[in-house]
């Protein structure tokens, strides 16, 4: 027991030494020339336009979870199918089983991919409808006209 734990803090000092020592290298080995340039928001290369701080559209995070939750049926569905062929070989019960588990698998997401394709989340620009659209001046704007003393 003794043996086992002394080889993991040998792994965790060589891997803490390894990156320290990295690191130290490479501060000696750069060149330090400090500038205008290098002191801006690096933004791939270019110089940055606006403000860093903006809202970003909430459509982009519900198209990257549809986009995870297929990746995610991916990654679980392989390896049932890598065995399925020595399954269906036996004959067995065992590849029905498993069929079943991957159609019903496969039929919740379609279902969950339609419900969002109806109600447009697929979008990047939603179309609202007429009266469903929200104003974009504000009740009490310059844009109202003269104001009534109530």
């Amino acid at each position: 027991m003794g043996f086992q734990f002394g080889a993991i803090l040998a792994f965790a000092a060589v891997a803490i030494a390894f990156a320290a020592g990295g690191l130290t290298i490479g501060r000696l080995v750069r060149p330090d020339i400090p500038g205008v340039d290098k002191s801006v928001t690096y933004e791939c290369g270019e110089r940055p336009i606006g403000k860093a701080w903006f809202n970003f559209n909430p459509r982009f995070y519900l198209i990257a979870l549809v986009f995870v939750v297929f990746e995610v049926d991916i990654a679980l569905t392989f390896p049932v199918v890598a065995v399925y062929k020595a399954w269906v070989g036996k004959s067995s019960l065992t590849a029905w089983i498993a069929f079943a588990e991957l159609l019903l698998f496969t039929v919740i997401l379609v279902v969950g991919l339609v419900w969002v394709w109806i109600h447009g989340d697929l979008e990047w620009v939603k179309k609202f409808e007429a009266d469903e659209r929200p104003s974009l001046r504000s009740p009490s704007g310059p844009d109202d006209g003269p104001r009534r003393a109530a």
